[in-house]
């Protein structure tokens, strides 16, 4: 019922109303009253007011998720990727951009095959979304180096800044990325609408100029001379203000930040920091920029995970479904209408691609895991939220206000910030959370909300409403429902949809939770109860303009008709979970469908109904909206019976999941060949790379001997290194110090001759291992010859965050030696080293410059499909190897899996006992793509999907697998299983293999 208001109420609502109407505070007026003017730049489709983006001349609000397609080397599965981030209600896509993969050497360009941009611009295209393109140069993103190629460690000038050398450098990746990108934009009938130059370019030391505007323009420049035209957005990596419109030389056109406020700590899924709600977010960007849509370009999505981590399902568990409900409302309470999160579908660090901070997986716990399945509930609660705010157009130009513990809430431990409406139509909303945003309680309330029908005090039908634990609610008043107006709904909404001659109102709670909504329309006995239990009431309220339902969730739910045209399903959150909104295609129509795991899109053809769609199981199909003149549907392209239910069409899909045939790997015959044959008398290293370099251009770390054997210092960047280190014994040597670098959690091991001198196993903490060993043990002879062999782990290199710190050009390698001798003299030693075959001269260009290293395996090739074996011995890595080393094994199998009707998630399993096998680190190589990197005494990674697209599904697959025993005792793989998971019947395109070139005879290989 309606109440009056105390005076201070009374006069505090009507200042927020006058603010949200532009008539005080805020913005200036001129602002609030030209709202719809829009800005361009150097063209007229994507521009801009201080609210939100226009895309020809419509106001869109980007929801948008981080997707990196290097990260799935599967062209054809971008799609499938790119639909299930549509189908959460998402219109737009973040990506970086790697340069390592794409100049692996300076002034050779190569964005071909699965690094090729073009098949993922015309995925987006074909699926309806909006690119944002991140080239870089520089991207972060937990890739080796940042994304900067191994060779600017030879680049004296500093990273990141105005160095004349390094921005040489950049100038052939940046033009020649820049026109693939420019070739895309929205301009030329592409998908990319926005450009971001540079990245996070927010922190430096002391001892570089900081912020250099003149360093921005010139990355700006070089994406406006390679035709960038669309508008150029930044994303500081926290909210300074740097580079924002209005800072002069520099500038972006749109200022943009990011957010990780629960920063990274896996092993505490459940523990939120104190003070981590972000509030400030909105006075901040009225201070900063004031006159662009509020931006936040990476929000957390997830979390990386370090070697020695928790794994990705703690991560997930971090930021789960609560976080997204209390976070990401939040950000909504503070207006945000470009909202990209970080990331929504993370992949793979196949191929050496990842920074030495992570391990082979970046599942990063997002919504979409790294098997391309969406079962995690945080998907489902995403596509809730994203849902909403694309139904909900009065939401783009609300205007935020300050957050109040007293002015709406009776009980100071409810927080609650409005967005007020900015017309008479556009509804305002209403963020409810726990004032201490940590709080596990039910806390009971009441709100007192400002409405077309004066303030109303909530429930009138009930004494309270209940806040349970971390949740948050976005209440909305005098909300458009296709031109009705829902007075206000304690309970969130999840779509509204208009269908010929009726509209459909959808709305949740969470079970067992109490809500109240009010209709403005007829007296309430015109509300017909359609279907559900009895745990709601229906009132008019007193001056009969709206009536009022009191409801309580629970699984059943209820539909209720209003009048002759509006239908409203009131549902508990895990039912809500279950719907859909999707377009149908070439239409303004929109359909609601619940019971699919996914729904992909739809299309009318005649009289047909084609809907695309995923199942896990079987399950009764609901749509509501079906056009007139259907009276066939087809699911996956199969004819479907259907019937009609109350305002439904009906259907029934039956699963029968296939008889999978999947190889037991520990039955098949393994061959086995030794990938150290270095540590053999005899070995002929004459065509290795000889460490010959007396000085270096590696100014983060300056040579500690008399020659460098910085790897990158000769072109070796990835992977394995190989040292060997030829001297002539004078019978007094006594110590050998060894100062090595790979990286955190890298492995290296030391052999005099064919005896192993010692091993460094790892630590997650440790980038480099410097030790001394007594090598009086082999008792050298005077005049005799002898050969250090020294293998080195690259875990790739160190990224660049903070400006003038060059920490991408940590080096790697052998970085300082000493052969003492009992007389204190030291005794010289002769170095070669070896990479990946090649080295920046890479010969396998379909996989790229960074999947080999420098294993005897790898050089020759031996993790190619094809190699001939036939002579190798027969062993199995279960088996293993006896002593320190280095083996290398491979076998191939047959699949025959019903992929074009079923998307089967397949990964390799190992099993993991350090105490069993002994210390080893282990690659998985798939038909020549390494796809894992194990580390048996560091973790935690054990199981690794491989996308369908690099295993052939119905045909030969080559797996190897390379086996390094660090200590004596040798080492052996517990268990190694091929594992499916759930088979989906599907509705994706057809997935193509990617090219995988055989086994060739490398004639330069040695």
């Amino acid at each position: 019922m309606m109440l009056r208001l105390p005076l201070f109420l009374a006069v505090a609502i009507h200042a927020l109303l006058s603010y949200a109407l532009g008539t005080s505070g805020g913005r200036p007026d001129s602002m609030i009253l030209d709202f719809a003017e829009k800005r361009d730049a150097l063209q007229d489709i994507v521009t801009w007011d201080e609210q939100s983006l226009y895309v020809h001349g419509e106001r869109v609000m980007l929801f948008s998720g981080e997707f990196h397609p290097f990260r799935l080397p599967v062209p054809s599965l971008w799609i499938d990727v790119l639909q299930k981030i549509k189908a959460l209600g998402f219109n737009c896509v973040s990506f970086y951009v790697d340069w390592a993969l794409l100049e692996g050497k300076p002034g050779e360009f190569r964005a071909e095959g699965v690094f090729a941009l073009e098949p993922f611009f015309e995925a987006a295209t074909q699926t309806g979304i909006y690119l944002l393109a991140r080239p870089g140069p520089y991207i972060n993103a937990e890739v080796s180096g940042g994304g900067f190629p191994g060779w600017l460690q030879r680049v004296r000038g500093g990273l990141r800044t105005n160095a004349a050398d390094y921005l040489n450098a950049t100038d052939n990746y940046m033009s020649s990325l820049g026109k693939i990108i420019a070739d895309a934009q929205i301009t030329n009938g592409g998908p990319v609408i926005l450009l971001q130059p540079e990245n996070e370019y927010t922190v430096a030391n002391a001892y570089v100029p900081f912020p250099d505007g003149e360093y921005m323009q010139y990355v700006i420049q070089q994406a406006r001379d390679a035709g960038i035209v669309v508008p150029l957005i930044s994303n500081d990596a926290s909210p300074y203000g740097y580079n924002a419109p209005g800072t002069g030389v520099g500038e972006v056109d749109i200022y943009g930040h990011d957010g990780y406020p629960l920063g990274f700590d896996c092993a505490h899924p459940t523990t939120w920091p104190t003070n981590g709600l972000p509030t400030a977010y909105r006075s901040l960007h009225l201070k900063q920029s004031p006159n662009t849509p509020y931006s936040i370009i990476e929000f957390q999505g997830g979390s990386f995970d370090p070697w020695g981590g928790w794994g990705f399902e703690q991560c997930s568990a971090l930021v789960n479904f609560e976080f997204e409900r209390v976070f990401y409302k939040n950000n909504y309470a503070a207006g945000v209408t470009i909202f990209n999160l970080y990331m929504i579908f993370g992949g793979t660090n196949w191929g050496n691609l990842g920074h030495p901070g992570g391990y082979t997986s970046y599942d990063y716990g997002s919504v979409i895991k790294e098997d391309r399945t969406v079962t995690r509930e945080k998907y489902s609660e995403l596509k809730l939220q994203a849902t909403f705010i694309q139904s909900s157009p009065g939401y783009f130009t609300a205007i935020p206000g300050n957050s109040s513990t007293s002015l709406y809430s009776n009980n100071p431990d409810i927080t609650i910030t409005p967005l007020l409406a900015n017309s008479t139509d556009g509804g305002s909303f209403f963020v409810v959370r726990h004032t201490e945003y940590t709080s596990v309680e039910s806390t009971q309330y009441r709100v007192t909300l400002p409405t077309s029908q004066g303030a109303i005090t909530i429930p009138q039908l009930n004494q309270s409403l209940t806040l349970n634990g971390r949740d948050s609610k976005v209440m909305v008043t005098d909300y458009d429902v296709q031109g009705g107006k829902l007075i206000y709904s304690t309970a969130d909404v999840f779509t509204q949809v208009k269908q010929d001659n009726h509209t459909v109102v959808v709305i949740y709670a969470g079970t067992g939770e109490s809500n109240e909504l009010a209709i403005q329309g007829p007296p309430s006995s015109q509300v017909k109860k359609l279907s559900g239990g009895t745990s709601f009431k229906v009132s008019n309220s007193n001056s009969s303009d709206y009536f009022v339902v009191n409801w309580t969730a629970n699984p059943e739910g209820f539909i209720l008709q209003v009048g002759d045209g509006l239908y409203i399903y009131l549902l508990d959150r895990n039912t809500a979970y279950n719907y859909w909104v999707t377009e149908i295609s070439n239409t303004t129509s929109k359909l609601i469908i619940n019971g699919p795991y996914l729904v992909r899109s739809a299309s009318v053809n005649s009289d047909e109904l084609h809907i695309k769609a995923d199942f896990n199981a079987s399950t009764n199909v609901e749509i509501l909206g079906v056009p007139g003149g259907v009276s066939k549907l087809f699911i996956n392209d199969v004819e479907t019976a259907t019937e009609i239910a109350g305002l439904a069409t009906v259907a029934n899909v039956s699963l029968t999941a296939p008889t999978l045939t999947i190889p037991k790997l520990s039955d098949l015959e393994w061959k086995y060949i030794d990938s150290l044959p270095e540590i053999t008398a005899g070995y002929d290293d004459s065509a290795w790379t000889v460490a010959d370099h007396r000085t270096t251009d590696n100014t983060y770390q300056y040579l500690q001997a008399q020659v460098s054997t910085y790897a990158s210092d000769y072109g070796y960047h990835t992977g394995v290194l190989i040292y060997r280190g030829h001297f002539n014994a004078t019978g007094y040597e006594t110590n050998l110090s060894m100062w090595t670098g790979g990286g955190n959690g890298f492995a290296s091991s030391i052999w005099l001759d064919d005896y192993l001198v010692g091993s460094y196993t790892g630590n997650p903490g440790n980038e480099t291992c410097q030790d001394s060993y007594d090598i009086t043990g082999p008792g050298l002879q005077a005049g005799t010859e002898h050969v250090l062999t020294v293998v080195v782990e690259n875990m790739g290199l160190d990224e660049d965050y903070v400006i003038g710190d060059d920490t991408m050009k940590g080096p790697r390698g052998i970085l300082g030696w000493r052969l003492a001798t009992s007389k204190s003299t030291n005794t010289p030693v002769v170095w070669k080293l070896t990479g990946n075959l090649g080295g920046e001269d890479y010969l396998d260009r379909a996989r790229g410059p960074l999947n080999e290293g420098g294993l005897f395996a790898e050089r020759q090739g031996y993790h190619l499909p094809g190699t001939p074996t036939d002579a190798w011995v027969s062993n199995s890595p279960l088996e293993g190897i006896g002593l320190p080393g280095i083996a290398f094994y491979s076998v191939s199998f047959d699949l025959n899996l019903p992929s074009a009707e079923w998307d089967i998630p397949l990964s390799f399993s190992f099993t993991n006992n350090t105490e069993t096998s002994g210390i080893y680190r282990a690659q998985l190589y798939v038909n020549g793509w390494q796809f894992g990197k194990i580390s048996s005494n560091i973790g935690p990674q054990t199981v690794f999907p491989v996308p369908e697209g690099i295993l052939n599904y119905n045909g030969t697959n080559y797996v190897g697998v390379s086996l390094w025993a660090l200590e004596e005792g040798g080492a052996k793989i517990p268990a190694l299983e091929l594992v499916p998971g759930v088979p989906v019947w599907t509705g994706r395109e057809p997935v193509e293999l990617v090219e995988s070139p055989p086994f060739v005879q490398r004639e330069a290989a040695y």
